[in-house]
């Protein structure tokens, strides 16, 4: 990952440096509109940039024909998927998200989103998350290296009633469904000492999303959703993991949610192993899948509180505790993938976007993206490297002399820690992203103005 906190116009080199849009004149403006952004990110473009002339430019930079989301994006990806060659652990974490743009009525060759009653995109998103190490509650810590792979579509065809269509028509015709782990034989099996687990919540709980793991040597961890046939005895996935054996329980910290509060709850953990029965499909059954299951469930609910039951589908080793642990403890990193698409929606405002068609959208989407894990790994900074030093050439001088003014110099000086927890003005407590983005635009907008008043850069 390249440096998070360094100014955005290296920041804007690192990951668009190599882009190709047809012409070499528009890759530098590319990487002054990505930095831009990067320092104050605005779906309407004006307010990102410091005039007319500089927005218009972006403008007419995101309508040329050879500025599409592919081109822009693929440096990042290539950058990303390079890291994830490295030797180590990684988990690759996939989600869709929609994009209303339900209330810009002239945008051209958008889809149905949601209940079909509004209109806009689907995105769908592998983040790539470096382990760092495991602590002793046997937790990942984990660094963003980026998106892994992602991808957009409208959707155009018509909608198809429950039970109007036959299932060997379905099955045999193009199905959104087919998104899951559609990037394993897109890249392969991961290199020797590169170990590659492919996690996502239950709508990826498809058989084929087994197969292109294992074909492509990727390990896996999905979220159970059906009561998925076992080959060799009766019942399911649920009742065979819950009648067995219980291997031990863990506390786990719970963040609030709509209607709940944070709590500490007490988790069980049983574990089993089976073999799945391969559904049917045009040419006939498959061969069966042998799966750990991990089930976890919550032991004496607060009342009112819905309790935590997962069941977990995994090629992980789950023989002892500490084993089956881990692999409850990976999955909760899932949460990530959530967190980026809130960022990206919330946080660079792509969603606000007033371009004309769907290409426009997504050529601003392909810098927005990457921009959206820049604040997700900065957010992260603080919990898996707080003693990290913050260097003045990372931020700028004039970011940290703002902070100085009004903070003061922490003992032993600026550390990842103590520079997000300025940035957000909270004297506890881990900020969260929506309140780090704020604190950082605001910052350097700040720092702009400092080094302007000083007779330094020009604004954009």
């Amino acid at each position: 990952m390249p440096t998070t906190l360094t100014s955005a116009k290296e920041w804007a080199a690192v990951e668009f440096g190599g882009v190709d849009l047809g012409d070499r004149r528009r890759c530098p403006r590319l990487r002054q509109v990505a930095a831009s952004l990067a320092q104050d990110p605005h779906g309407t473009l004006p307010g990102s940039f410091c005039g007319w002339s500089q927005a218009k430019a972006a403008y007419r930079l995101l309508e040329e024909p050879d500025v599409t989301y592919d081109r822009v994006i693929a440096p990042h990806l290539e950058r990303v998927r390079t890291a994830c060659h490295q030797a180590g652990e990684f988990l690759l974490v996939e989600d869709t998200t929609s994009l209303d743009f339900t209330s810009h009525l002239a945008a051209q060759d958008l889809g149905r989103i949601g209940d079909d009653g509004g209109q806009g995109l689907y995105l769908h998103s592998t983040l790539a998350l470096r382990i760092e190490r495991w602590n002793p509650q046997q937790e990942p810590e984990v660094i963003v290296e980026g998106l892994f792979d992602q991808s957009w579509w409208a959707r155009t065809m018509p909608t198809i009633g429950r039970g109007k269509e036959k299932k060997r028509k379905r099955l045999n015709r193009p199905r959104e469904s087919d998104r899951w782990a559609k990037v394993c034989p897109e890249v392969g099996p991961p290199p020797e000492g590169s170990q590659w687990t492919y996690v996502a919540d239950r709508e990826a709980d498809i058989f084929e999303t087994f197969g292109r793991c294992q074909e492509n040597l990727w390990h896996f961890i999905l979220r159970a959703n059906q009561p998925r046939a076992l080959a060799d005895q009766g019942g399911s996935v649920f009742t065979a993991v819950a009648q067995g054996p219980e291997m031990g329980r863990f506390s786990v910290d719970l963040r609030a949610r709509p209607g709940q509060g944070a709590r500490r709850a007490c988790v069980a953990v049983r574990t089993c192993t089976v073999r799945l029965r391969a559904p049917w499909r045009p040419g006939g059954a498959g061969e069966p899948c042998s799966v750990q299951v991990v089930e976890a469930r919550e032991i004496d609910a607060p009342p009112g509180a819905e309790p935590i039951h997962w069941v977990l589908l995994t090629d992980w080793p789950c023989s002892r505790f500490r084993q089956a642990l881990r692999v409850i403890q990976a999955y909760t990193r899932r949460w990530l993938i959530e967190e980026y698409h809130k960022c990206l929606k919330s946080g660079t405002e792509i969603e606000h976007s007033q371009l004309a068609t769907a290409q426009h959208i997504t050529a601003l989407l392909g810098i927005l993206a990457v921009v959206a894990v820049r604040l997700l790994h900065t957010k992260l900074l603080a919990t898996t490297r707080p003693q990290d030093p913050v260097r003045p050439e990372e931020v700028g001088p004039e970011a940290l002399t703002i902070l100085e003014k009004k903070f003061g110099r922490p003992p032993g000086g600026w550390n990842n820690q103590s520079f997000l927890v300025a940035l957000a003005r909270k004297s506890d407590g881990s900020p969260g992203w929506i309140t780090l983005w704020r604190g950082w635009r605001k910052l350097m907008l700040l720092a702009q103005g400092y080094d302007l008043a000083k007779g330094g850069r020009k604004c954009g």
